[in-house]
């Protein structure tokens, strides 16, 4: 009997792990023993499901590290490409190229493995310093780059945290040194305002990497200006300038020996006026470019800009104008510059005033290519209480310009009024509310995407306005009433009379409009006397007689 049982307790112990094997076998995914389908793909496609491995390598701004618009842990991406490389001898070329040409280096990962990987590093520094991540990985790079020319060739931006780039400078010196083919860089601070500190770093970015496409130069960074008259950096695309003291004449000789330049944003310069615009000889033309930037500079006003636009070359290259704190063009001089700038798609006007625009009559906001429109106009401190503050004014006089029609391309606008959207919509018009055969039709005629934000806000309120259409769809505006489409000559029948003016529009509770007639020519239902009793013949319709049938069927018995 023993026997017997120590052999059912064995075929015991086989039947269940049996049946383990048979759970682990369902619960294991399927194991795929085909052929390898992918060494057909080609470098573009798998170029493209890399990115999407690591999409921060995409990046091709010139922003800083804490300016680029990214999503996700750049970390984990880093690591997850790094590991396709690795994967098969194929994807090295395709996945190294992505890797090392956009290089991005954090401070913390953005995901729960920070909390780990920081308990780690807790537990390894107990009696030692305190590692720091980025700087490590600085140093890892500097060692690769280094060591392998084949890669310090692939990097074209590299982007470091704050902290890493002021405290390791000569890391990122050694690191720069060897990368020709560099575009952008972050830098430290002091580099921009000449600081002895990165004089080292200045040198061999000036002697190693000729390609940069981004340069700021801040107040006592003269002499650094000037060198590029000596043939460095001949590529910028992107110039700041700000605070500095300089001659208009030397800046004028800068700008003509940098022929890729596009962008140019000049801040804070006291002696900068119109004069940088005019033609004199011997000094080449102020270039044409993609985006001008302008913060506080009061010296230039509307006319230099009309005479900068004046070149057909500098009026069609022009796409992005930005003026924030320009006293020299106020709001009422804005549509000679939209007039003159044929080819701007996008326009930034801040500004803070203390007086309401003028009585008079002025001419609209008029530009057949502008498509985006950051009009935030706010109030002097002084002025934010009281009963009619002058940003008010402003702001009626931009919803004027867009129910003239005189902005037809615009999509995107930005304001600093939290009740523009609904204003927009609700605006009265100028001419009768609906289009009657006396008037030509007048209003709000484009879908619009209004970003409003208060001064005590801090994000950005969207709201999509939309108007009516043809087909008779009624405009409406998201999280708003949407607009009225009613015509009071043609859409309500022949009882509302020719005259549109005598509709009056009301909210019928449901966030739309009604357009109820005036009281001298409302309709008549069925019940009520005929025209004709009016003529002597005194017949009343009746709810069982044809006439009074047919007024029951039709949009007359609406008002019952």
């Amino acid at each position: 009997m023993g026997f017997m049982k120590r052999f059912r307790s064995k075929q015991k112990l086989k039947e269940k792990d049996q049946s383990q094997l048979r759970q682990y076998d369902f619960d294991s995914p399927a194991v795929y023993t085909g052929p390898d389908c992918t060494a057909r793909l080609d470098d573009k496609i798998l170029r493209r499901i890399f990115e999407y491995v690591c999409p921060h390598t995409l990046d091709g701004s010139y922003d800083a590290s804490e300016l680029s618009n990214t999503e996700g842990c750049m970390t984990c991406d880093t690591r997850d490409l790094a590991r396709c490389a690795l994967a098969k001898r194929q994807w090295y070329g395709v996945a190294a190229g992505l890797l090392y040409k956009s290089i991005r280096i954090d401070a913390v990962h953005y995901c729960e493995l920070e909390e780990v990987y920081a308990e780690q590093r807790r537990r390894r520094s107990r009696g030692h310093d305190p590692v720091d991540p980025p700087t490590e990985r600085l140093q890892q790079l500097c060692r690769t780059v280094r060591e392998n020319t084949y890669i310090a060739q692939r990097v074209h931006l590299l982007k470091l945290p704050y902290m890493t780039r002021e405290s390791c400078k000569a890391d990122l010196a050694r690191t720069v040194s060897v990368l020709p083919n560099l575009e952008y860089v972050d830098l430290p601070d002091g580099f921009f305002t000449g600081d002895a500190a990165c004089h080292t770093l200045r040198q061999e970015l000036q002697a190693r990497c000729p390609h940069i496409r981004k340069m700021e130069y801040k107040q006592g960074s003269e002499q650094m200006l000037e060198s590029l008259l000596q043939g460095y950096w001949q590529q910028l695309r992107v110039l700041d300038i700000s605070k500095i003291q300089f001659e208009p004449t030397g800046l004028r000789r800068i700008l003509g020996l940098l022929p890729w330049l596009t962008d140019v944003s000049f801040a804070e310069l006291g002696w900068l006026n119109d004069s940088i615009f005019s033609s004199a000889p011997g000094i080449p033309e102020f270039p044409a470019l993609d985006t001008l930037t302008l913060k506080s500079i009061h010296g230039i006003t509307q006319e230099g800009l009309v005479q900068y636009l004046s070149t057909p070359l500098c009026r069609d290259t022009l796409k992005t104008l930005n003026m924030k704190n320009c006293r020299g063009v106020p709001v009422p001089v804005l549509h000679t510059i939209l007039w003159a700038a044929t080819g701007l798609e996008h326009m930034t006007y801040i500004a803070s005033v203390t007086a309401s625009l003028p009585i008079d009559p002025m001419p609209p906001l008029a530009s057949i290519s502008l498509r985006v429109l950051n009009f935030e106009i706010t109030s002097s401190s002084s002025n934010q209480q009281s009963l009619y503050p002058p940003a008010a004014s402003y702001y009626q006089y931009l919803t004027t310009s867009l129910m003239s029609s005189s902005l037809p391309a615009l999509r995107q606008l930005y304001v600093r009024d939290p009740d523009f959207a609904e204003s927009l919509t609700l605006a009265p018009p100028i001419r009768p509310f609906a289009d009657s055969p006396q008037h030509t039709p007048r209003g709000f005629n484009q879908p619009l995407e209004v970003f409003s934000k208060g001064l005590d806000e801090l994000e950005w309120v969207f709201t999509s306005v939309m108007p009516a259409d043809s087909y008779g769809r009624r405009g409406s505006m998201s999280g708003g009433r949407p607009l009225s489409s009613y015509s009071a000559s043609k859409g309500l029948g022949p009882q509302w009379g020719g005259e549109a003016r005598k509709s009056v529009v009301v909210p019928n509770g449901f966030g739309g409009f009604l357009a109820v007639p005036a009281d001298d020519e409302r309709p008549k239902s069925a019940g009520n006397i005929s025209t004709s009793f009016h003529n002597g013949t005194g017949q009343r319709g009746s709810w069982f007689t044809h006439t009074g049938r047919e007024k029951r069927g039709s949009r007359a018995d609406l008002w019952r």
